[in-house]
């Protein structure tokens, strides 16, 4: 009997998932645990394994499309089974429960999406809506002066590619496909290297003399990141205390570990190592705030933002207090290595009690961070610069790092804060009571 295999939640946060390949097509047979397709969630891409097994009779969802969860992903059964009115009977089921959800809604403007599935060489084509208030601006047409425009010259690209390469900021016409008559697939997106050019169509190299722009579709991590932090931004009562920190010896520190260690050191991971031990001391700035009660962690799990090209990832670096500087080195780098590769699975960025984003490495001096809820705090990390101090009664070059702790003031006062960084400093400037014995 056909039955129906709904777009599954994949993360706590997940309300839609967008497919990226489907690794069977309609036909094929399908075991319990088999790979099905590629699913983007709001953190990461992840593999799909069916829990039922059959024949796959229809596809819910094209690749490159998204779908709310619990949508039909797609329909199983036996070979040659009709599931045409299983699907009519969903379909209904879902419009039903729509109209009785919602209100009616005023009549709107009429609006016909045309779907991008050919770009002009030379420039990436948008599949943005396009409303169409009188005939004479209609679609048909405007794909007329396109093609004249271009003496009809047009590239064939798959949908995956055409993501893709908006996402990446990637001009299709730079590039020449190695698929079937020329069309440009996903691999042709992966080996671009900026810089390159390997088109024939003299449009691409001109100068850009009028009025252009792209519309990229919002990825589902980009959604989360904008819906959570306009969240803690505009419900939160942030405040924001900032500390120069004197990194001299920490710099000599690091020297002398990394002369030690197989693995190499980072300032970052002496960063997490110093605010993991500072925590252990005040507990109160290791708290979640849950709205009616506060919850004060005994356990440190300190999440460390990644920037990815889609956002920002935030993976997990679990008992930080307990570890050495080693481990931390190894854990922060894997799971920076994973963020890229988006093999991130929940566990890995899920149950953080306080963040660290550090922008020291991109040069940004000082900045404000908007706390990850539910933690009460975030830190961010500027970077190390070396400046005129004042030391023994005499100006000399000193190293120092800037940073800055957001805290929300319904969970955290400003002198349990206060309190937090001063130990948090008093570890950075004097590290060998931070490495301590064993801790390297």
């Amino acid at each position: 009997m056909a039955e129906i295999v709904r777009m599954p939640k994949m993360s706590d946060t997940m309300t839609e998932g967008v497919v990226v390949k489907w690794h069977k097509k309609v036909g094929d047979t399908i075991k319990n645990g088999d790979l099905v397709a590629e699913i983007e969630t709001d953190k990461a891409t992840m593999e799909f394994e069916s829990y039922q097994a059959g024949t796959l009779l229809y596809i819910g969802i094209e690749e490159g499309k998204a779908a709310p969860v619990d949508s039909i992903l797609a329909i199983l059964g036996k070979a040659g089974e009709d599931y045409k009115e299983l699907l009519a009977k969903e379909e209904a089921a879902t419009a039903t429960a729509k109209s009785a959800a919602a209100p009616e809604a005023k009549k709107a403007p009429v609006e016909t999406a045309e779907p991008a599935v050919v770009a002009s060489a030379g420039a990436v084509a948008s599949s943005a809506p396009v409303t169409t208030p009188a005939p004479s601006i209609a679609a048909p047409k405007v794909k007329e002066m396109m093609s004249t425009m271009n003496g009809d010259q047009r590239l064939k690209v798959s949908p995956l590619a055409k993501r893709l390469a908006n996402e990446k900021g990637i001009d299709l016409g730079m590039l020449k496909g190695s698929g079937e008559h020329g069309r440009i697939v996903k691999r042709d997106i992966d080996w671009f290297k900026p810089g390159t050019f390997v088109s024939s169509s003299p449009l691409a190299a001109n100068a850009v003399t009028k009025e252009s722009f792209e519309e990229v579709t919002v990825s589902q991590m980009r959604k989360t990141i904008a819906r959570r932090l306009s969240e803690s931004k505009f419900t939160a009562p942030h405040f924001y205390l900032t500390m120069d920190i004197d990194m001299d010896e920490v710099v000599r520190a690091r020297e002398s570990v990394n002369q030690v260690t197989q693995v190499k050191i980072s300032f970052n991971d002496f960063v997490v190592k110093a605010a993991a031990s500072a925590l252990r001391q005040h507990p109160a700035v290791n708290a979640s705030w849950l709205g009616d009660r506060i919850r004060y962690n005994h356990h440190i799990n300190i999440g460390i933002a990644v920037a990815v090209e889609e956002g920002l990832l935030v993976p997990v670096v679990r008992f930080a207090d307990s570890k050495t500087l080693s481990q931390i080195a190894v854990e922060v780098k894997e799971y920076a290595k994973k963020a890229k590769e988006k093999k991130l699975q929940p566990q890995d960025w899920e149950g953080n009690t306080f963040t660290i984003s550090n922008l020291g490495m991109f040069n940004i001096e000082e900045f404000t961070a908007i706390i990850n809820p539910p933690d009460a705090c975030i830190l961010a990390v500027g970077a190390i610069k070396q400046i005129p101090v004042v030391k023994n009664g005499t100006i000399q070059p000193g190293n120092v790092m800037k940073v800055t702790l957001s805290c929300d003031h319904r969970a955290v006062d400003g002198v349990v804060g206060s309190k937090f960084l001063n130990t948090f400093k008093a570890l950075l400037e004097n590290p060998v009571v931070l490495l301590g014995q064993g801790n390297i």
